[in-house]
């Protein structure tokens, strides 16, 4: 009868269980600011714009109804807690649905680690939407714990959660038809395969459209992201720890282009969200940079809705999900109230979450390593190096004289030169790969992480051959996570015991760590405001131009170890 329950509280013949009364609803089509209660019944909103009685009556008198924000492609892993505490983290601030890709814990644990996101996602507050992970591995360059075909994302795909085929980043292979992505794109083709593509454009960005791809997070410039428009695909706007595409990207976002752009933060973690926000951060800073307000809260809402084929929600309207944020201030973006599905999001409704177990515990199993593991032999003085660019994922493969030392390379602080060194930790073959970064401005010591996009293999930048043995070898200890050692102790370190990759503590909890790990970090001369994502992006070798893995270090444009 849930049907005709539905029909008889829109015509106002039986009470909802729950009106909104008193406040504007911000109408997502034609920008009205529409008075009228709003009624909400079996998680469904059945009716606006009229008087309504309820079970419960809140009164928001003097405020404004939006949508709930979605969004549009995230990684969960990257806020370094479980699917349930970035539930709670979230959600309260107004993100009502998320679009993840799991493919940080696949890279590791393979399908077990989608089925656990998938399993939890039947659990969570908010709605978690859980897209197939196209490349486990990212690349043929890496070591990673997992490799997933075609015909094993195919027996994922029956889950409710699941709404496509996730970033699909190995693009070289798109547009050079690798017999394994095609494999992929026939197997998803017709439904929704996000896309991944940084500067790709003219005959090749063509190609890789022509696959059926949808989306595109990656342009990090407005005629980047223009020439991605006009070819059909949906730009994300994204703002993440690292990667800050928002200030670049505000100026195309328009009335005119709103409906085919959305909002995202790919890799947010809990510092930055506790410090500023997440899709809330997007929105008024977006307004604040000068942003048409309905412009902005479409691509947070109805557009995103609208890309990836959620018929359910984006508006408030008769017969939508009511997923539904109270704001004082449209411009301030900060939520009095959210409601998910219906319900009103508080932590009772967090208390009563069933809690899926975890998965891929002592998922670390690199050998243990010693100072000579570090050396960089070489005997021609002309050195490929990394070039940090803060606020980009992007990196500069810059050409440097460093001269050999007895048969090795060293760091040289005083020209912003660290040591980078990638440590296979899947126990498959002990890959250990060096070379050299600038950009971290460390003068002592050592960082170290098992966050490595995405075959999340141990990474650890440092000057101090000593101490980033001491950090690599602690994070097998601790069953993975991020180290801070100098002098030959650890000045801070977070477990991270779910796949080396999340945290089993509460997100405050991780927080307070992330503060005590970045004033660690910045004790031994670290300049970048995020170090440990940036750490976990220089492994990444499907972001131009030269990154690292445990393979060597890889020229990215010409796709191949160097």
């Amino acid at each position: 009868m849930g049907l005709e329950d539905r029909i008889a509280v829109a015509r106002g013949e039986a009470p909802a269980d729950l009106v909104l009364r008193g406040a504007e609803t911000l109408c997502m089509v034609t920008g009205a600011r529409l008075a009228g209660d709003v009624a909400i019944h079996q998680g469904q909103i059945v009716g606006m714009g009229a008087e309504y009685d309820g079970a419960r009556v809140i009164d928001l008198t003097g405020q404004v109804l939006v949508p709930g924000f979605i969004d549009t492609h995230l990684h969960i892993e990257s806020s370094l807690v479980t699917p349930y505490e970035f539930d709670r983290c979230v959600a309260p601030r107004g993100v009502t649905t998320a679009i993840c890709d799991p493919h940080e814990i696949a890279n590791v644990a393979g399908a077990d680690g989608i089925r656990y996101f998938q399993r939890a996602s039947e659990h969570t507050v908010m709605d978690i939407r859980v897209n197939l992970s196209s490349c486990v591995p990212s690349t043929h360059m890496e070591t990673a714990g997992a490799a997933l075909d075609a015909q094993a994302l195919l027996a994922l795909r029956d889950h409710p959660s699941v709404i496509g085929l996730a970033e699909f980043m190995n693009f070289p292979g798109v547009i050079h038809r690798d017999p394994g992505c095609m494999a992929k794109l026939h197997a998803f083709a017709g439904g929704h395969i996000d896309g991944h593509a940084p500067l790709l454009s003219g005959r090749d960005l063509n190609a890789y459209c022509a696959a059926g791809i949808r989306t595109e997070h990656e342009a990090t410039s407005a005629e980047e992201a223009r020439e991605k428009l006009q070819k059909g695909l949906r730009v994300l706007i994204r703002e993440g720890s690292v990667s800050k595409d928002m200030v670049a990207l505000a100026p195309l976002l328009t009335p005119t282009t709103a409906p085919y752009m959305c909002l995202c933060t790919d890799d947010r973690n809990p510092l930055d969200i506790a410090e500023h926000g997440h899709l809330d951060h997007m929105i008024r800073s977006l307004i604040a940079m000068g942003c048409d307000a309905l412009a902005v809260y479409r691509a947070a809402t109805l557009s995103a809705a609208e890309a990836f084929g959620l018929k359910d929600r984006g508006q408030i309207a008769p017969g939508k999900r009511a997923d539904i944020v109270a704001l004082p201030d449209l411009a301030d973006c900060r939520a009095s109230l959210v409601i998910c599905g219906g319900q009103v999001v508080e932590g009772a409704a967090f208390a009563a979450r069933q809690v899926v177990a975890p998965v891929a515990r002592d998922s670390v199993r690199a050998p243990k390593v010693q100072p000579s593991d570090f050396r960089h032999a070489g005997n021609a003085p002309d050195t490929p190096v990394i070039g940090i660019l803060e606020g980009k994922i992007i990196t500069e493969h810059l050409r440097i004289d460093i001269a050999p030392e007895g048969g090795d390379k060293r760091p040289d602080p005083a020209r912003d030169l660290a040591r980078v060194a990638v440590i296979e930790r899947h126990g498959k073959n002990g890959n250990i790969a060096t070379g050299f970064v600038r950009g971290f401005g460390m003068g002592q010591g050592a960082i170290a992480a098992t966050v490595a996009h995405d075959h999340h293999n141990i990474v650890a930048v440092g000057v101090e051959y000593d101490d980033l043995a001491l950090a690599a070898n602690r994070l097998s200890e601790i069953e993975g996570g991020f180290v801070v050692a100098q002098g030959g102790r650890v000045l801070a370190e977070l477990p991270l015991p779910v796949a080396g990759l999340m945290s089993l503590d509460s997100y405050e909890d991780v927080h307070a760590r992330l503060v005590a790990l970045r004033a660690a970090a910045k004790s031994l001369g670290v300049t970048l405001e995020e170090p440990f994502l940036q750490l976990a992006f220089i492994a990444l070798p499907v972001i131009p131009h030269l990154k690292i893995t445990d393979y060597g270090m890889v020229d990215v444009d010409r796709f191949e170890v160097i």
